[in-house]
């Protein structure tokens, strides 16, 4: 219990110090490149701290240059840190309004130019939406948790449909990721931190632009088994989701 109070303390210091510098840059930098960038320290400094190591596998199914919305699942408050430290392409951040409210960290986020979305409020979802599509217009990739927010169980989530109207939209291939281990490492409601080890998994993507917004459901089915396929095998193998 003491060794996890003294990493939970040490990452609230390097989150307010590293928060400070995104702000900091975003002050004489445009675009969020250089902001994501700090934030990308910020990530592998929490790893580290909390003596969280990440293996990734995939590497070959991205094509640099190329934007993405990318689409993982969600078991611990560490897929935002892991995603962060080694998804190895410039990205932006869907996440959830709540996030933004945070003190200090939630305006840094808006400095770093992620995006925030408010399924509570439907004019301003579809906002955050056509902000992204914008975005990857751009060339710049998006992250998106589907399933809206962290598993309180062992399993993955039904999946929420705004990520699908903007892929759909954008013409954007989708790669699913499935992150492995840090449902063990820090699971929901709990101030616990284990040491342990992650995998990274990156698969193919798949292509949005046969797709439409008739046909999105077809499309979330078909991230979704990919996703499902490699989470419940790795389950099933007695790895630690």
């Amino acid at each position: 219990m003491a060794r996890a109070s003294i990493t939970i303390f040490g990452i609230i210091l390097v989150t307010a110090f590293m928060a400070v510098m995104v702000i900091l840059v975003s002050l004489v930098t445009a675009g969020g490149d250089t902001t994501h960038k700090v934030a990308r320290i910020w990530a592998k400094c929490v790893l580290a701290l909390s003596n969280i190591k990440v293996s990734v596998k995939g590497f070959s199914n991205l094509k640099p240059g190329r934007s993405y919305i990318y689409m993982a699942n969600h078991m611990s408050n560490f897929d935002i840190p892991v995603l962060q430290a080694y998804l190895p392409v410039q990205f932006r951040w869907l996440a959830k309004a709540e996030l933004y409210r945070m003190p200090l960290f939630g305006y840094a986020m808006k400095r770093a130019d992620y995006i925030s979305i408010d399924r509570s409020d439907r004019k301003s979802a579809i906002e955050s939406l056509n902000k992204a599509v914008n975005i990857i217009r751009d060339g710049v990739s998006v992250v998106i948790f589907p399933e809206g927010t962290r598993s309180n169980t062992n399993n993955v989530q039904p999946f929420k449909k705004g990520g699908f109207f903007l892929a759909v939209d954008s013409g954007v291939p989708i790669i699913p990721v499935i992150i492995h281990g840090t449902g063990r490492i820090m699971p929901k409601k709990k101030m616990l931190i284990k040491p342990g080890n992650v995998t990274l998994e990156i698969k193919k993507p798949i292509n949005s632009s046969d797709y439409t917004r008739k046909t999105k459901d077809d499309l979330m089915k078909k991230v979704r088994a990919v996703i499902l396929d490699s989470f419940e095998l790795n389950k099933n193998n007695g790895v630690l989701c």
